[in-house]
């Protein structure tokens, strides 16, 4: 692995962060209290390319790699998160199960309007009664005498579900196979038997609009299968492996704007005569955030490293996302306490931190599938 940077990646790298500090930085307190989804940030992203980085020109994105994507990812979400995650989902949910998976008029149809920014993608595969499990999906399609599917069912926290143009959902063509009945489709949420319920008030990520989405009758064109009848799970597995590279430079953006601003806190702040970085109960607080957030970057690092080698990267993607993710809950935690009743304030972003860090510890697969994903590659064993 080479831990140099191109010059290339370098560049974008400043790009997402001009955009991140100019817009995002001064916007974010009011995205975070109102919950209003970003969508004029979000449309700048799109323009400057980093809503389709590793999209190829043709198009409509920026032809970059997996080790781009993170740099980029990471300026974004120290700046917000819930910007980060409307990226993350475009990027590796939506735009990479396409060009993986999909035919040249889905990529055109499809991919070109999302990695310009111009509409915004999603990603449909957890139910209510069904998240870790996804096998245990009830969204029924069923093939009609023309090739084509009706689709009935709920899924619910859909990223973007509120304001999305295009989903990629997964449903069961086929209940009796198990998780090889399950097939992926492209939806148009305009066209009828599509219906949104309400955003759902979270913790953090706020301004990342999230929502159930039902189906009824909903008619899906055959053309508009992605992959073939009875692949969407092995679908659904490979976009969450590169999803979770997303997640962790989320983490690591989180984490590395808590540490941050932990760090000048130290310098600054004083009690019994000197600042409290001098204190050798804040200075080892202080080596292990630097530790955790060291090792979170390396290892998001080597995975986006392996998938732009065209290796599998399974194992690499679950080690970064587990290691980051805690990473940020455990630093932005030490954060708020070190900052003591400031941190617990609305006056700083600290709390935010704090509260956007716990949902890289759940989505895109739980930390506990995380382990169970690394253990079972390592042994073999089921």
């Amino acid at each position: 692995m080479d831990f140099g940077f191109t010059e290339e990646q370098l560049m974008l790298q400043d790009v997402a962060r001009r955009i991140a500090r100019e817009r995002i930085a001064p916007s974010a307190e009011h995205h975070d209290r109102t919950g209003e989804f970003p969508l004029d940030n979000i449309r700048a992203l799109g323009e400057n390319g980093l809503m389709g980085i590793e999209v190829p020109a043709e198009y409509g994105g920026a032809g970059m790699d997996p080790v781009s994507y993170v740099l980029a990812m990471v300026e974004i979400a120290a700046a917000d998160a819930a910007h980060s995650t409307i990226m993350s989902v475009n990027n590796s949910l939506f735009c990479n199960g396409i060009l993986t998976n999909g035919n040249e008029a889905q990529k055109q149809k499809y991919v070109r309007a999302i990695a310009e920014g111009r509409e915004i993608g999603a990603f449909a595969l957890t139910e209510p009664q069904s998240g870790s499990d996804a096998t245990a999906m009830r969204c029924r399609a069923v093939k009609q005498a023309d090739g084509s599917y009706v689709v009935n069912g709920k899924k619910s926290w859909i990223t973007s579900g509120p304001v999305a143009k295009y989903i990629v959902l997964f449903a069961m063509t086929d209940p009796e196979k198990g998780s090889r009945g399950i097939t992926a489709f492209l939806i148009d949420t305009d066209k009828p038997g599509f219906h949104r319920g309400k955003t759902e008030p979270k913790l953090g990520i706020r301004a990342s609009a999230t929502c159930e989405i039902e189906f009824q009758d909903y008619v899906v064109a055959a053309e508009d299968v992605l992959g073939e009848e009875g692949q969407g799970f092995r679908i659904a597995m490979s976009v969450l492996d590169a999803g979770r590279i997303g997640i962790a430079s989320q983490a690591i953006g989180i984490a590395r704007a808590a540490y941050e601003a932990t760090l000048e806190y130290v310098k600054e702040r004083k009690a019994f005569g000197q600042p409290i970085g001098a204190f050798q109960m804040t200075q080892a607080k202080i080596a292990d955030m630097k530790c955790k957030l060291d090792a979170a970057l390396l290892l998001t690092l080597r995975a986006a490293w392996v998938k732009g080698q065209g290796k599998r990267f399974s194992t690499e993607a679950a080690v970064a996302k587990l290691t980051a993710s805690e990473a940020a809950m455990w630093i932005s935690h030490q954060a708020v306490q070190i900052h003591g009743g400031m941190g617990y304030s609305k006056e700083m972003p600290l709390e935010r931190y704090f509260r956007d860090a716990k949902i890289t510890e759940i989505y895109e697969g739980t930390s506990e599938i995380q382990r169970l994903v690394i253990a079972r590659n390592e042994t073999g064993l089921r």
